[in-house]
């Protein structure tokens, strides 16, 4: 329980329902210790976290709050400041959910004898006919968050409960007002990453990284034929598909097309030079088969709003090859990739890299 509104209406449904709730909020981060400029927000809120446990108490049910700081920065904040320094671009909720916040749950789970997890998550599970467990898209397209949950494995999803499936936003919204709490109702929602919550980025590396600036600062902008175009402030600052905020004039948009951390170099290109047809992905999960026939058709996104592009995927060597029917623009080292067939997960895993060859 976060404090927002998905998550506090699925504990209050669940408890309807007549199951034995109890309601956990998990710290996972001091945002005072980042030095940003802007209040915490989010699941770091001290106010939330005070949403919450009123709601468990007003219905009855008991409430906890789990600190996994230390885990959570341990892990997810260092791969998120290791990719940034790797020249890639990481979805640390992702890494979170996978790793963190589901493993964290799932043992006090166990602790106080609870039988399933639950979140707030927009996405279904269910179980196939082959026996494994399957994560499927929610009815609200706007709000599905399936993407965010490839990672998960079979003993994971085997004891998670996700009872916003069936509903869109609009009603959760409703739901909450029904259940008397106005304020929550009409709750903003933060996409944000809970530990750069001012969502930048760029200074969060900048206070965390001794030296950062020292050591990046005024490599070269280079076109794709390493021609020199002017200076950069820093590899790390710079995203794929990133046009705004180059600080250099071309008289037409240039986009950034590649990131080369060994030679503190960024390549500029048109915006045809992000189109690629092929892509590489590791640290895979597979989560409706347990094997995937090479060549198998599959609806491939590569991030969260995508819509996802007709691809052929082929196992290969603990990873998957994807070939796109038609190319595809920006993809990011770094970042998900997601196989659909249907409304299903396939699985998922990390982009290692684009097939530059096949740039038109």
């Amino acid at each position: 329980m976060s404090g927002g509104i998905d998550s506090t209406v699925t504990a209050l449904m669940l408890h309807d329902e007549g199951y034995e709730v109890v309601g956990i909020t998990m710290k996972t981060w001091d945002y005072a210790a980042s030095g940003g400029s802007k209040k915490e927000t989010g699941c770091c809120n001290l106010d939330s976290f005070n949403d919450a446990r009123q709601a468990a108490v007003e219905h009855g049910f008991a409430h906890y709050i789990l600190d996994i700081r230390e885990e959570f920065g341990g892990f997810v904040i260092e791969n998120f400041v290791d990719e940034y320094l790797a020249g890639r671009t990481p979805n640390p909720c992702v890494l979170c959910n996978t790793h963190i916040k589901w493993r964290a749950l799932l043992k006090r789970a166990d602790a106080l004898d609870c039988e399933f997890i639950a979140t707030g998550h927009y996405a279904k599970i269910r179980q196939h006919d082959n026996g494994r467990f399957v994560v499927s898209k929610a009815i609200d397209d706007t709000k599905d968050q399936s993407y965010v949950l490839w990672g998960l494995q079979q003993d994971l999803l085997s004891r998670t409960l996700l009872p916003l499936a069936p509903f869109r936003k609009t009603e959760i919204r409703q739901m909450a007002l029904d259940y008397g709490y106005p304020e929550l109702a009409k709750k903003s929602e933060s996409y944000e990453i809970c530990f750069v919550p001012d969502n930048d980025y760029r200074g969060f590396l900048k206070r965390n990284v001794e030296g950062l600036e020292e050591r990046v600062n005024g490599g070269d902008f280079v076109d794709k034929h390493g021609n020199i175009l002017g200076k950069h402030k820093g590899y790390p600052f710079y995203t794929i598909g990133q046009r705004k905020g180059l600080d250099i004039a071309f008289g037409k948009p240039v986009f950034v097309t590649k990131i080369d951390p060994d030679t503190n170099t960024v390549v500029l290109g048109d915006e045809e030079d992000l189109e690629q047809n092929e892509m590489k992905v590791g640290k895979l999960n597979l989560i409706k088969y347990d094997m995937i026939s090479p060549g198998m058709e599959a609806v491939t996104k590569i991030r969260y709003k995508d819509k996802g592009a007709l691809s052929n995927i082929y196992p290969e060597n603990g990873t998957m090859k994807v070939k796109f029917y038609e190319h595809v623009k920006g993809i990011a080292p770094g970042q998900s990739a997601v196989f659909y067939e249907g409304d299903d997960v396939l699985g998922g895993g990390i982009i290692q890299s684009g097939s530059l060859n096949n740039q038109r």
